[in-house]
């Protein structure tokens, strides 16, 4: 300090003046260039970010920001059918804008929903919407998209516990499940006691099969019944197929009657395209539909791909696989099939507590979408456990399916006079 006092004092005071106001003004620009780094450095995070986990950058997302003819003429300059008289639109200011907002933040100004899926993420693109929440649901853990199967010579697998029946598909189960395959369940085995009044005959559909059972994704496999170290659960051999046949067995089992297809996509189908599963599974719906005019119940049958912690419940000291409903809100109807979805996950509510995590609504955004459900109101995506689950526990669950669901059926027969008719008409809409 007292140096600086001498040199202000000093003959040659204006040089160290200037000196040091020198040495200000670059202290002040090194801090100020620091400060735009570091902001830079941070809208460069933040936009890395959107672009590894939103499709704003690609052409998808850019679309969203700019208008239709803009893209016309775009399309116009390589293919001469879309060209127009008219001069192809420049991107507006307004366009201009939106699309940074979008790059920089993930939400889009002209799209309210998106501000709402930052913070709800139910509302995610993407995500199922949990439609009715049921006792072992959890909100936090919707639905995962399923993974395609891989080649079939890639799939290794436990030795079967039974024999392979013509299609392909293991026949037995487990050897400690609750039933074989083809067992009569036991509440429908034995006689009334003595002296008791002879119980009433139980309901039939007198030989007409009414309830269609298929897959669209019919390899689905669970680990505990692959070879360990098996690192894909899909199988062509032990897969969802054996789910779906125990469920018409027991539906058949309580009356009702109920054919399982159990077609394998991959051998059958030329060319097979996993992404073309659910049109492949459309062609065998709308062929049965057309060959029995008495199917009235649809169910396709897949299993999750979360984990056991996800989709297990203990039921009085016995596990089972959770199930839930999928609901394709891009067929226009789909308030039906909710509904009728509904009607199913409040029966194994009020019998099976804990067993339902719902039903789910998902997104005319992603996958598919529909799901063949617009074919029918009675048509629905059934989900039995996940991959840690076994074989066993996923026939408890559609045991207890089969109990509910013939339920169902038998109180739609009883209010219905006529019964060829669907009973389509009686179910409630909800609209809300």
């Amino acid at each position: 300090m007292k140096r600086i006092v001498a040199l202000l004092d000093g003959p040659r005071s204006s040089e160290a003046v200037r000196r040091l106001l020198a040495s200000g003004r670059a202290f002040a620009a090194l801090t100020v260039c620091s400060m735009l780094f570091f902001v830079i450095a941070g809208f460069a995070g933040l936009a890395y970010k959107q672009a590894s986990s939103s499709p704003v950058t690609s052409m998808k997302g850019f679309a969203a920001a700019v208008s239709s003819g803009f893209f016309i003429g775009m399309l116009g300059m390589e293919m001469p059918a879309l060209q127009s008289t008219d001069s192809a639109e420049a991107v507006s200011g307004t366009e201009t804008a939106s699309f940074l907002v979008r790059l920089l933040t993930g939400i889009n100004p002209n799209d309210p929903h998106s501000l709402l899926a930052g913070e709800m993420p139910g509302f995610q693109d993407g995500d199922a919407i949990l439609l009715r929440s049921g006792s072992g649901s959890d909100v936090a853990a919707g639905p995962e998209e399923h993974q395609p199967i891989p080649e079939p010579e890639a799939v290794e697998e436990t030795e079967p516990g039974g024999s392979s029946g013509a299609d392909g598909n293991t026949d037995a189960g487990p050897a400690d499940t609750p039933a074989e395959d083809g067992a009569v369940p036991e509440e429908a085995e034995g006689s009334d006691p003595p002296g008791q009044p002879e119980a009433p005959a139980k309901p039939t559909t007198g030989g007409r099969k009414v309830v269609f059972i298929y897959h669209s994704h019919n390899r689905e496999s669970w680990f505990p019944e692959l070879k360990a170290g098996t690192k894909d659960p899909n199988s062509s051999r032990k897969n969802i197929t054996l789910v779906g046949k125990r469920l018409a067995q027991r539906l058949e089992a309580r009356g009702v009657g109920a054919e399982s297809s159990s077609i394998d996509y991959p051998t059958a189908i030329k060319d097979f395209r996993w992404e073309l599963s659910y049109k492949y599974s459309k062609q065998t719906v709308v062929e049965a539909m057309a060959k029995n005019d008495d199917f009235t119940f649809f169910f396709d049958v897949h299993r999750d791909s979360q984990t056991r912690n996800l989709t297990t419940a203990t039921i009085d000291g016995k596990d089972y696989a959770q199930v839930y409903f999928v609901i394709g809100n891009r067929n226009p109807n789909w308030r039906r099939n909710e509904a009728f979805a509904t009607k199913i996950h409040e029966g194994l509510e009020r019998k099976y507590p804990g067993i339902s995590r719902g039903v789910w609504g998902k997104s005319s955004k992603t996958g598919n979408g529909e799901y063949n459900q617009s074919l029918s109101a009675e048509s629905l995506i059934i989900e039995v456990g996940g991959v840690d689950n076994t074989l066993e526990e996923s026939y408890r669950t559609v045991d207890a399916l089969a109990d509910v669901i013939s339920d169902i059926y038998w109180e739609y027969e009883k209010v219905n006079a006529n019964p060829a008719e669907k009973p389509a008409v009686l179910l409630a809409e909800r609209e809300g």
